[in-house]
Parts: structure tokens; sequence; C-alpha cells
């Protein structure tokens, strides 16, 4: 039970901090392209990237830490960054067919998703 509260105590808090930044970064730009979101994203992919390293180098996190952390917080603050750390895996698993696949897939799919959605929601 511990193990939900902290992925749910991470998320809270992720979600949070996911609307407050892209909110913020988004009324401080004059467009309409979504920066707010692509800040979070690369932000997110950042911080996981810096966290699994530590995980893998310096066992740093424990358990925990890593389920408020990596599942919880970087859950909910994008979902990009697990997808983003994910990617780099297979790559550094020299799994490049994979790894583009993956990539490709998720392009492909993701955007053919959403356009499903909107066209089956104006029905």
């Amino acid at each position: 039970m511990s193990d939900i509260l902290m992925v749910g105590l991470g998320g809270f808090m992720g979600a949070i901090l996911r609307f407050l930044v892209t909110a913020t970064v988004q009324r401080s730009v004059d467009t309409n392209w979504p920066v707010g979101t692509f800040v979070v994203n690369i932000l997110g992919c950042f911080i996981i990237g810096y966290l699994s390293q530590i995980a893998e180098t310096r066992q740093w996190l424990t358990l925990e830490m890593r389920l408020f952390m990596v599942t919880g917080f970087l859950g909910a603050f994008t979902t990009f960054s697990t997808f983003g750390n994910e990617s780099v895996a297979l790559l550094q698993r020299n799994e490049s067919f994979a790894a583009l696949a993956y990539v490709g897939l998720h392009l492909l799919v993701g955007f053919s998703a959403v356009w499903l959605g909107q066209l089956l929601a104006g029905r």
C-alpha cells in the first residue's frame, strides 16, 4: 500500500507542477504553438535522464524514491519523459531497429489515434 501512496503523492505533485509550468510558459510567449507543453516534455526528459543515470551509477534512489519521482511525479508531469528514456535505453542496448520502430510507431499510431478520436467525437 505504501508503494501506491508514493506513486499517488508523486503524481499529485507532478500534475500540479505540469499545470503551473505549462500555463506560466504559455502565457509568457505570444504564440499558438504549444510551447508550454514542449518545455514540460523536454524538462521531464532531462529530469528522467538525470535520475536514471544517478540510480544506475550511484544506487542513490531507493525503490520508494523511484516510485515517487519516476513513476508518480514524472509520470504525471509528462509521459514523454518515459518515452524518451525507453527509446534511449533501446539504443544503448544496440537495438536500433526496435528503437526506430518504437519512436515511429508512437508518432504514427499516436497521431492516428488523436485523429480517429477527433473524428469519432465529431460525429
